[in-house]
């Protein structure tokens, strides 16, 4: 494979891995589908629903350490106001996201006359829609529209406190101290209490380790820098076991040490996984539409056999990588997200332009 200098395939690989389980633990949790699947491969899918969702943490530990890159790749603090990355992240995230929303909605609309599952989300309302579009529909306590869509709130909350406590320290020292001390306590308190994970700082702690494999493989001293990640880290696991954490202190590890010895970018070339890594966010975001309407049909069908069950798993985790494929192509792809909000950024000139020109025509049109 030749490899592209602008991907990290260490990277891509562990996305493309996360997202299927992610993918699969869904699956395993919603609908007649995955009631069947759990009756027939008790085994398998009883430890997908159990741990699957655990593969978030491998989001959250890339996420951190590719915001430490492109926010602070040697430290520093952020001179000028965070406020024009937070915007572009939100935008980033937030295009694909929408788009995948209007598909779960009409996806539930059509499972909804097939299936009476609690699966499928009530009906969409406007108030409902605009608590998603401003990613505060798990602060507000509003239902879901898809199911995962609570990350990509928690993914934007995380990279707007990085990037305030990097211009917050405002000196190369302090602001990744700042970062690391938050991540701290999180690691020690708000992770251990259920209560805040509707919260960034819930979650800052696997965040904050992403960040600091990247600040420790920027350094000479890089085995004193993972040492004290360790230490501290284990001994949050001391006072309060979480396996969530010991993951993401693995998953860490393996970036600093995968950066450090050149083989982020080298290893593992294998293609399938590249390109799974590279569509990831929207197989996160698109497998739920898929999910609904693949128990529908399901349900329609009748049949419940392990062959049936089996069978009926093999299309429906084809159909959403078939589906991420194309939404990754028309949506999410650099080349579309430029698009999209070219477009939109028209359409808003245009309707100032015209806001401006109606007291004029007014006026021509006038007695």
């Amino acid at each position: 494979m030749r490899n592209n200098s602008n991907r990290m395939l260490l990277i891509d690989a562990l996305k493309a891995i996360a997202a299927l389980l992610v993918l699969t633990h869904h699956f395993s949790s919603y609908g007649p589908l995955a009631e069947s699947a759990r009756h027939h491969f008790p085994a398998v899918f009883d430890w997908l629903f159990a741990y699957g969702r655990m593969a978030v943490q491998v989001f959250l530990v890339i996420a951190g350490f590719l915001a430490a890159r492109g926010l602070a790749a040697q430290g520093q603090a952020l001179s000028a106001s965070p406020l024009p990355l937070i915007w572009k992240r939100y935008l980033r995230l937030v295009v694909p996201y929408l788009a995948a929303i209007g598909l779960a909605i009409i996806a539930a609309a059509i499972a909804d006359r097939w299936l009476d599952d609690e699966a499928i989300p009530a009906r969409a309302t406007f108030k409902q829609w605009l608590a998603h579009a401003a990613l505060l529909h798990g602060l507000l306590g509003i239902d879901a529209l898809s199911a995962g869509v609570w990350y990509i709130a928690i993914d934007f909350q995380l990279f707007a406190l990085m990037a305030i406590l990097l211009w917050a320290g405002r000196r190369r020292l302090v602001a990744p101290a700042l970062v690391l001390a938050v991540a701290t306590a999180s690691l020690f308190w708000f992770n251990r209490d259920a209560t805040w994970d509707n919260w960034a700082i819930y979650f800052f702690g696997s965040y904050g380790l992403g960040a600091a494999a990247w600040w420790a493989s920027e350094r000479r001293q890089m085995s004193a820098w993972l040492g004290v990640m360790v230490c501290v880290t284990v001994a949050a696991l001391i006072v309060d076991f979480r396996l969530r954490i010991l993951l993401a202190l693995t998953v860490a590890l393996l970036l600093g040490f995968g950066r450090r010895s050149g083989l982020l970018e080298r290893w593992p070339d294998v293609r399938p996984l590249a390109f799974l890594g590279q569509i990831s966010y929207s197989i996160f975001l698109v497998h739920f539409p898929v999910l609904l309407l693949a128990n529908a049909l399901y349900a329609q069908a009748g049949y419940d056999s392990p062959l049936a069950t089996g069978l009926g798993l093999g299309l429906s985790w084809g159909a959403s990588l078939l589906a991420a494929m194309l939404f990754y192509r028309w949506i999410e792809s650099p080349e579309a997200s430029r698009r999209i909000t070219g477009g939109l950024a028209s359409l808003l000139g245009l309707g100032r332009n015209l806001a401006g020109r109606m007291p004029l025509i007014g006026s021509r049109l006038g007695p």
